[in-house]
């Protein structure tokens, strides 16, 4: 297993496939789209692990400071592909995240996940040791 930041065009869209899975609203286009413009605006980190040379997961962090939270990392995709899931990637991935974090300057890592996604809570909850603090909340505005 080999983890890796996917930085360069050709990485991040290695990582579509896997992505997919999670934010299925998304063309690879827009995805490569978002990822640069998170990458260069709001140094998003895009992460996969390979295992035998083929990327099985992949997850996008980046740091944030809020009067909450103070200044924290936020994981803003986790996905592992559903063919090899429960095999550790999830857990290789956010303990990558978290000592990441630490060797920045981070001691929090906060993400959010969908209300329908059981067994992710059940892995942030138990696997990872996750408390669940809050719901998240959101409104779309015009069109």
């Amino acid at each position: 297993m080999e983890i890796k930041h996917l930085n360069t065009e050709s990485d991040i869209l290695l990582g579509y496939p896997v992505m997919k899975h999670l934010r299925t609203h998304l063309d690879e286009k827009s995805y490569l789209s978002l990822v640069k413009e998170a990458q260069q605006q709001e140094s998003y980190q895009l992460v996969g692990v390979f295992d035998n040379s083929r990327l099985v997961a992949v997850t996008g962090f980046m740091p944030m400071v809020t009067l909450y939270n103070g200044k924290f990392i936020w994981v803003c995709d986790l996905v592992t592909d559903p063919d090899v899931r429960s095999k550790g990637y999830g857990e290789a991935l956010l303990t990558y995240v978290h000592d990441w974090a630490q060797e920045q300057g981070y001691n929090k890592v906060s993400l959010s996940s969908g209300l329908q996604r059981t067994d992710a809570h059940r892995f942030y909850e138990e696997k990872m040791k996750y408390d669940r603090v809050s719901y998240v909340f959101l409104k779309k505005l015009g069109s």
